[in-house]
């Protein structure tokens, strides 16, 4: 009698695991599809923020900014002493125009600390909508943390395409792949609440400052 009831037990399991995979697998292909998407930035935002971490995300938010498209922008998750000037010449912009209204975050060191971060910023300065600049297969998961940070905050959703995703399909290796599984995975915990059971990478106050554009 215990063998079958095992071997029932058994496959009963490895059909629930089956099923999850498929709709793992099937999540992940929107995602992907997803991730390949452009987007247009609104004509006229209270902000911008740039999420770094990644090639053009900061260029692009600075352009928009000098296109009209926002009063103020924040570029959160500045890492060592890297100071506006070097992005704006980075981006073919004059400097010069962008002082005093682009703040440099330099305290988050995650996705979830990029949006705490960028709550506060957006508290201090009565921001109501936001564009979002951060890679395609990032996006998700920012807005997600953004939304959670921010309720009340209209988000537009600027994706940058990066390097390795330019081509057929979006994906030209295995570790674009892998990358985008894992991003994936961790849009999923987002999305569940879980990356709150992390460590929370919340932003210092008063550690946020303007950039000044010396050059």
């Amino acid at each position: 009698m215990r063998r079958p009831v095992l071997k029932r037990r058994l496959m009963a399991a490895a059909g629930v695991l089956a099923a999850l995979a498929l709709v793992w697998v099937s999540g992940f292909a929107w995602f992907v599809h997803r991730a390949n998407l452009a987007g247009n930035a609104p004509a006229r935002a209270d902000g911008i923020v740039a999420l770094t971490g990644g090639a053009g995300r900061v260029e692009m938010a600075l352009r928009l900014l000098v296109e009209g498209r926002a009063r103020i922008a924040l570029l959160s998750g500045i890492g060592g002493g890297a100071e506006l000037a070097q992005f704006a010449h980075r981006a073919g912009l004059d400097p010069a125009p962008l002082d005093g209204r682009v703040t440099l975050g330099r305290n988050a060191t995650s996705t979830r600390g990029n949006a705490t971060e960028t709550a506060a910023w957006a508290r201090e300065h009565e921001i109501r909508s936001l564009i979002v600049v951060t890679a395609g297969y990032h996006m998700p998961r920012a807005l997600t943390e953004l939304g959670h940070a921010m309720p009340d905050v209209a988000l537009y959703p600027v994706p940058v395409m990066p390097p390795a995703m330019q081509g057929p399909g979006g994906v030209r290796d295995a570790a674009t792949l892998r990358l985008l599984a894992e991003e994936y995975t961790k849009w999923l915990a987002s999305t569940l609440g879980l990356s709150a059971l992390g460590p929370p990478h919340e932003a210092v106050p008063g550690r946020t400052a303007h950039a000044s554009a010396k050059s």
